[in-house]
């Protein structure tokens, strides 16, 4: 068995043993895929984690920064409470529908504000327009973007605002200084800025599963 493989069948048996089978997250995972999104969605496990992080921060505010069909959207929109809120962030029109879509159908459509455009765009109207700082950020979008992405995302932050960013070991190359790949570039300044930050605490794990070899990072607002 391939390290692949392996890694597939741990997968598979957590999903089965702790994360039941959803059909509305199962047809929006169905839905994105006939509509032609990348697969880039989190894993099933990995939802989870992040509905459960959202939960145990008790999280009324939710920002996500990289929406694609909706997927993780879904997993956060149900830790939140009746009066929860969350804004997601979405540059490519064909996303934005399906999400919306996906949303509807889990019936979570009513707590989540979809906004089409540039990030950087999106985040610097919701600074000018005074929102409300966010408890739990998520940002899964542009890995080039992310250090504007977290530099902007503070501003709409609060002492104790937790702040988690995917895809951050790139195959093991953010650990390579000579990779030019702009997003291995974006990431390792992304890295970076949460440990040279005065106001974030941070630490990024390595994980493997049915997405490969992958990880995240995870800070919290201090200051």
């Amino acid at each position: 068995m391939t390290m692949q493989a392996q890694w597939n069948a741990v997968d598979d048996y957590f999903c089965q043993q702790l994360v039941p089978q959803d059909a509305a997250l199962e047809a929006a995972l169905a839905d994105s895929a006939a509509a032609g999104l990348p697969a880039i969605n989190v894993a099933p496990n990995q939802g989870k984690f992040l509905n459960l992080l959202a939960r145990i921060h008790g999280a009324r505010r939710i920002l996500e920064i990289g929406t694609l069909g909706g997927y993780s959207t879904i997993w956060l929109a149900r830790a939140l409470p009746e009066n929860g809120r969350l804004v997601t962030l979405e540059y490519e029109t064909r996303h934005v529908e399906v999400a919306a879509a996906n949303l509807a159908r889990a019936g979570v459509a009513g707590k989540v504000d979809i906004i089409q455009g540039a990030a950087a765009d999106s985040l610097q109207r919701l600074i000018d327009d005074g929102a409300a700082p966010f408890d739990l950020v998520f940002i899964d979008a542009d890995k080039p973007n992310n250090p504007v992405y977290l530099e902007l995302a503070l501003r709409l932050s609060r002492p104790g605002t937790v702040i988690v960013g995917d895809n951050v070991v790139r195959t093991g190359e953010v650990a390579n200084p000579a990779n030019p790949d702009p997003a291995i570039v974006g990431t390792r300044r992304f890295i970076e800025l949460m440990g040279g930050h005065p106001r974030l605490s941070a630490t990024a794990i390595q994980t493997v599963g049915g997405k490969g070899y992958d990880g995240f990072a995870l800070a919290i607002v201090e200051g």
